[in-house]
């Protein structure tokens, strides 16, 4: 059986905007007209595409539909353009975690943008979550920290990003007077991103320390986890590119979060060039 693009595309775009009438706007057709495409599809596929929730999520079968609606689109635009009729425009959903967001992946993205006719959708997670993105269709590439490609997808090395614990004087005085010793750190507040976030337990756990210990606040931005640790509130790893002024270091030893590309494997310039851009930025920001 075939899938037409526009039901595909329709599929996609109920799933991004999360309502049928913001998907009929981005479409520029009616919420009725929506609603028939989505019914049409799901009636000749015999499988239910959305949960008509709010917002309206994707179904597994739903998830593969949209899938298909990320490569129609990239395919879409290559024929265009080697066609001679200058490439379609297109969305490209990308997942990222913070903290490449926040230090290094904005200008190689900016250039891509500046070269090509596509609208860039950032998606912010965990680095440890953003997969998922991609496995679900919400994204056709992903920044992640999972080595071991998806179905149907490639994955390239970028590079580690590398973490130093930090804090203020002030807050080694008080907290970490003889060090970060073990005892120490099982009283002194920590910082973490979000309560998925696991970098600092990691670390104390690598150091004899009961993760659940510490007292610890959840700051779910990277500059303003930063500016949270400039404030005193605890320590955080810190990463090495953001700039961390009046912060010292409370230990010599660096963690490192080795960082990967992953995207649906298709045969497309435009997601190769995407390729060369982003490994080139992450060859000069992170450690090889």
């Amino acid at each position: 059986m075939r899938i037409a693009p526009e039901l595909a595309e329709t599929v996609a775009a109920v799933v991004d905007a999360g309502s049928f009438e913001l998907a009929a706007v981005d479409l520029r057709i009616s919420p009725s007209a929506v609603s028939q495409r989505l019914r049409a599809l799901e009636s000749e596929l015999g499988q239910v595409l959305v949960v008509r929730s709010r917002p309206v999520r994707a179904t597994e079968a739903g998830e593969a539909v949209v899938r298909l609606a990320r490569q129609y689109a990239v395919l879409e635009h290559d024929a265009a353009r080697e066609l001679g009729l200058g490439g379609a425009r297109v969305q490209l959903p990308l997942a990222v975690n913070a903290d490449s967001l926040a230090t290094w992946i904005i200008g190689p993205l900016a250039d891509f943008a500046a070269r090509h006719p596509v609208d860039v959708e950032l998606l912010r997670d965990d680095q440890d979550a953003t997969a998922d993105m991609l496995a679900s269709g919400t994204a056709i590439g992903a920044v992640t920290s999972q080595a071991e490609p998806l179905a149907g997808c490639v994955v390239v090395p970028l590079g580690r990003m590398r973490y130093v614990a930090s804090a203020t004087p002030a807050y080694l005085e008080r907290w970490l007077p003889d060090g970060a010793t073990a005892e120490a750190l099982a009283s002194a507040p920590v910082i973490e991103f979000d309560r998925r976030d696991d970098l600092q337990s990691r670390w104390l756990a690598a150091r004899g320390v009961d993760p659940s210990r510490p007292p610890r606040h959840y700051i779910p931005g990277s500059q303003d986890f930063v500016r949270a640790v400039q404030a005193g509130m605890g320590w955080g790893l810190v990463p090495v590119q953001m700039p961390g002024d009046g912060l010292v270091r409370i230990h010599d030893d660096e963690e490192t979060v080795p960082l990967f590309w992953q995207r649906r494997h298709l045969r497309s310039p435009l997601l190769e060039e995407l390729d060369a851009a982003l490994v080139a930025a992450a060859a000069a920001a992170l450690q090889r």
